[in-house]
């Protein structure tokens, strides 16, 4: 069968089909044929048009929706629209949206797809575990008994009923006042960071964002995602690399993905994401004085942040600023 969904270089996830010239890289474009769709290369925002193009030759059996690093707003309707027209299953992915999804911080894309998943443990802030939700209707009248038999025994052993009573939980936590405060908060707050981040010269995939997260985009400043991760690894700044659209490989990206839920737990307002991208500019501007000094080379440039002063005075600023804000449940 034949599956369609975002390219990661796009933002999408590992598990929608990604593969490369020399090899198919997850179970989804080892057992099924893949085909990806993409972003447009200047807005950064998803090309229905050329998705659209390619369904229609293509004609894929399900269309995945959703990503894992896309900071806009995911239009379930238009791929709904698509989906229809080529006679294909529409499938979300809101794995890292589903807190907002719950809270009406994003569209719900339950009216228009036939199956959604998610995990849990990202925005929605529970436990590691996962969902799947689907719609009875004539295009498949026994998806329930299908979805089922594939879970267990078809991939899953027993279940773990731990994870099972933390998420019903977190669930009743979801449909709290407190809840939906916090996931309004951090799209907020990811909004001041980008913002904050542009101001300052830097660019971002699709030039901000609607969501949790900012992808940063360090290719102007000549940057690779694994420095500036390294460097931020070094001054305690949790975040990781990311491919951007139009990166020629995966394994050398060109973005670092930073997202605002875990920092707006700890109760972090507008004022400290702007302290926050304050941190991540100067980790940058020594990842270039760095990078200068000691050559390009990964090697090099990493054998270069041995005891330097700048990354050791910045790690202080950070942990004492950071030490004042609390952890939920402690």
């Amino acid at each position: 069968a034949r599956v369609m969904g975002l390219d990661l270089p796009s933002g999408g996830h590992l598990t929608h089909g990604y593969y490369t010239a020399k090899k198919k890289i997850s179970a989804t474009s080892i057992y099924f044929e893949s085909l990806p769709y993409k972003v447009h290369h200047e807005t950064g925002l998803i090309d229905f048009d050329e998705l659209r193009k390619s369904a229609l030759v293509f004609r894929p059996a399900m269309i995945l929706c959703g990503a894992s690093a896309y900071p806009r707003v995911v239009d379930f309707a238009k791929f709904k629209e698509i989906a229809d027209e080529v006679g294909a299953l529409l499938m979300a992915d809101i794995a890292h949206i589903s807190g907002l999804v719950a809270t009406g911080n994003h569209p719900a894309p339950f009216e228009h797809c036939d199956v959604v998943t998610t995990t849990t443990h990202k925005s929605l802030r529970g436990p590691r575990a996962g969902m799947i939700f689907f719609k009875y209707g004539d295009k498949i009248p026994d998806i329930k008994e299908r979805i089922d038999m594939a879970v267990f025994p078809g991939l899953q052993g027993g279940p773990h009923n731990h994870q099972i009573g933390g998420l019903a939980a977190q669930l009743l936590e979801v449909d709290t006042p407190e809840f939906k405060e916090y996931s309004k908060n951090v799209c907020v707050n990811a909004k001041v960071l980008a913002d904050t981040l542009k101001s300052k010269g830097h660019k971002l995939a699709s030039d901000g964002t609607d969501n949790h997260l900012v992808l940063w985009d360090l290719r102007p400043h000549g940057l690779t995602g694994s420095k500036v991760e390294k460097v931020c690894e070094l001054a305690s700044i949790s975040l990781n690399r990311n491919a951007v659209h139009g990166d020629a490989s995966a394994l050398s990206p060109g973005g670092v993905r930073i997202g605002a839920p875990a920092m707006t737990t700890r109760g972090c307002g507008q004022e400290d994401f702007k302290k926050i991208a304050e941190f991540l500019d100067r980790c940058c501007q020594i990842c270039l004085k760095v990078q200068a000094e000691k050559g390009k080379k990964l090697k090099d440039f990493e054998a270069g942040l041995a005891s330097n002063a700048d990354i050791v005075a910045l790690r202080k600023e950070v942990e004492a600023w950071a030490i004042t804000f609390g952890y939920p449940g402690l």
